[in-house]
């Protein structure tokens, strides 16, 4: 690849002057034609790293994609900047499938996003093949593991397509561990070793917090009420619970829907649209919701019950901040959450090696969710990277509160296994507490050493240490004993003295506080956002009358770097991260208008075209030199000048002798023009 054309077209495409941190060596790899595996953080922009290739090759690169709703969003990205790009779905129209087949025999669609279920069709390779295929990119590659959390069976005909083309591949996927990686290697490149890229997890913009729940309904509308006008996604461990909180939010004055799998395909798709297109708009949703969310500018994600798994957290969070920008991640969790997903795992039907693993999963999220330190490095730590304190979350905003936990762990150990395994929790912090409940008279559990060792700790105090117990897997419910509480390998040691546990201390917020941080970080300064206003509603109306979602038109990014850089001319606002060549020529001038308060001066299209690149100064002071000799260098001779398309020439090749000057405008402009035009070109 050169190194050239992939800035150029990064510039003159997407309108941006560098490539992301881990970027540029995967679009080298991947455009010079070589098998690749990217694992790359959510928002980290692996769709150019497949994209900006497709430019750079020749024929068609086919994406694999999990979703619907995410390849048109990509196709509708991609057209806006000026890329010809298809999505073959079961949504299109006769119209369309025709429109784009058309576009494929022509040769001239760049890129086209296929769902895996496509691939069942024997037609499918054949067809590839006649249209050009060249290259595969895979997208949510994660999606062929087995047991992971977004399995699709349809994906496992990846490797088989791959073989038939015989074309080189490309996956990427925010979050794989290394069996996944494995996984995906094995069944996507059929024994060939790509070239694997692992660009860290780091989401440095999310502030991540996890609280208590207490009230939980309550919490929840408390904390997207100050976000009001922000959008969200409010992921539920059930069905029904979506439908409950998006109803409870819309009566407290939200904008709010339901997500979920059980919806009539009609009803989610309505609701994935309103997603995209409506400003502010919160999902409240089951994981059902959220692989291929393209929206960039979600600014929190909330988790209403604990997540099964880092990994899935991960996912989920990731949805919020993709833009760059601050956003923010808080999970509300307790004691039934653990339970829940302990039982989950237990009952499931994988196999027993399988359940472990997912107990340690488990046991990784419950570890960042009862952390005493940052909560980044403990997440990073996860993914193998280090890190220090990070200073954006919770915990870095306030210390956690700990102490020496190892006696009270003891006392509840020691009557678990008194009892032979065989109660809940409240029956042991009974026993502990040295309370005679007539299940502990009845089983004569008054007479156990234990009884009555735990009296200096009320129950909430006991109920935060049976909580964080299950949460360190000393302790585990059996499902096969009605989720009565047993000892795990970890619980030895400690029973010993051998092992000492740390734990915090529960602190809930203050009566009339938010459940975290009050406020969110301001976007822009208080001068600058009747500005922003002003550019979001204009885009608002561009993208209703495009019919298509708003951050297509541009990205808060975008429009936050108009309202504080305010730009003046075309060639300022081409320099505006977010706006290329096309959105330059598309939205341009309208932009501009809104920030000056009037129509911007005129600007000849080819010139227009050299907006915010180096050879946009030169034509100008081409056409200015021009000016002061239309009458020869004494003002006295017959008019003679060159049109705009002539100086754009010059200007973009750029000779550095008269040869080459008098081969763009012949021996008569020569004369007249070529020393004064030579020495802007040598001054560059």
């Amino acid at each position: 690849m050169s190194g050239d054309a992939g800035s150029t077209l990064l510039r003159e495409v997407w309108g941006f002057d560098s490539f992301r941190p881990g970027q540029e060596e995967i679009v080298r790899a991947v455009a010079e034609g070589r098998d690749v595996l990217a694992v790359m953080p959510t928002g980290g922009g692996k769709s150019l790293c497949y994209q900006l290739p497709a430019l750079l090759r020749d024929g068609l690169t086919v994406v694999i994609s999990p979703l619907i709703a995410l390849m048109r969003d990509q196709v509708r990205a991609l057209t806006a900047a000026g890329v010809e790009a298809g999505a073959y779905t079961s949504a299109n129209t006769d119209e369309e499938n025709e429109a784009l087949r058309e576009g494929l025999r022509e040769g001239r669609i760049r890129l086209l996003y296929l769902a895996p279920e496509r691939l069942a069709s024997s037609g499918t390779a054949a067809a590839l093949k006649r249209w050009g295929a060249t290259a595969i990119a895979v997208d949510e590659a994660h999606c062929v593991a087995q047991w992971g959390h977004d399995f699709r069976p349809d994906y496992l005909r990846i490797g088989q397509l791959r073989a038939e083309l015989g074309v080189p591949l490309a996956a990427f996927t925010a979050t794989a561990d290394e069996e996944t990686r494995d996984e995906i290697i094995e069944r996507l490149f059929g024994g060939r070793e790509p070239l694997v890229f692992l660009r860290g997890f780091d989401r440095p913009n999310i502030h991540l917090g996890f609280t208590l729940k207490d009230s939980p309904r309550k919490q929840v509308i408390d904390y997207a009420k100050r976000r009001k006008g922000r959008a969200g996604i409010v992921y539920c461990g059930t069905r029904s619970k979506t439908e409950v909180l998006a109803q409870a939010l819309r009566e407290a004055g939200l904008s709010a829907i339901a997500y979920h799998a059980g919806l009539e395909p009609d009803a989610r798709r309505l609701a994935e649209e309103r997603f995209q297109r409506e400003d502010g708009l919160i999902v409240v949703a089951t994981v059902a919701f959220g692989m291929g969310v393209d929206k960039p500018d979600i600014r929190w994600v909330m988790h209403a019950d604990l997540p099964k798994s880092v990994e899935s957290y991960y996912q989920e969070i990731g949805r919020a901040g993709r833009d760059g920008l601050p956003a923010e991640a808080l999970t509300l969790y307790g004691p039934e959450d653990i339970r829940l997903r302990r039982s989950q795992i237990d009952e499931g039907g994988a196999p027993e090696a399988r359940k472990l693993a997912d107990h340690g999963r488990l046991n990784a999220l419950l570890g960042i969710a009862e952390a005493v330190g940052c909560r980044r490095v403990a997440l990073l730590g996860y993914f193998d990277e280090q890190a220090g304190p990070c200073g954006a979350c919770d915990n870095c905003d306030q210390p956690a509160d700990v102490f020496d936990a190892t006696t009270p762990a003891r006392m509840v150990l020691s009557a678990v296994r008194r009892t032979e395994e065989w109660f809940g929790a409240q029956h042991l912090i009974d026993i502990v507490m040295g309370i005679e409940t007539e299940k502990v008279i009845a089983r004569s559990h008054n007479q156990l050493p234990t009884f009555g060792v735990g009296q200096e700790w009320d129950r909430k105090q006991w109920q935060a240490i049976v909580r964080q117990m299950l949460g360190q897997d000393l302790l585990r419910p059996d499902p096969s004993r009605h989720g009565a509480l047993r000892l795990t390998q970890l619980a030895g040691p400690v029973l010993r003295g051998e092992q000492t546990v740390t734990m915090r201390r529960d602190v809930l917020p203050p009566k009339g506080r938010g459940t975290t941080r009050d406020e969110p970080r301001a976007m822009v300064t208080e001068e600058d956002q009747g500005l922003l206003s002003a550019l979001k509603a204009h885009r608002r109306a561009l993208a209703q009358a495009a019919n298509v979602p708003a951050y297509v038109v541009f990205t808060d990014k975008s429009l936050i770097e108009m309202a504080e850089k305010r730009p003046t001319t075309l060639d300022a606002m081409a320099r505006i991260g977010g706006v290329g060549a096309k959105k330059l020529d598309t939205y341009g001038r309208t932009f501009l208008e809104v920030i000056l308060g009037e129509s911007p001066e005129p600007v000849h299209p080819r010139r227009q075209k050299l907006a915010g690149r180096e050879e946009a100064s030169v034509f100008d002071r081409l056409q200015t030199a021009q000016a002061e000799l239309v009458r020869g260098p004494h003002g006295r001779d017959k008019p003679l000048s060159l049109n705009a398309s002539a100086l754009a020439r010059i200007a973009a090749q750029h000779p550095r002798d008269m040869g080459g000057l008098e081969r763009l405008i012949g021996p008569r402009a020569l004369e007249r023009f070529g020393e004064a035009f030579l020495q802007i070109l040598r001054d560059g």
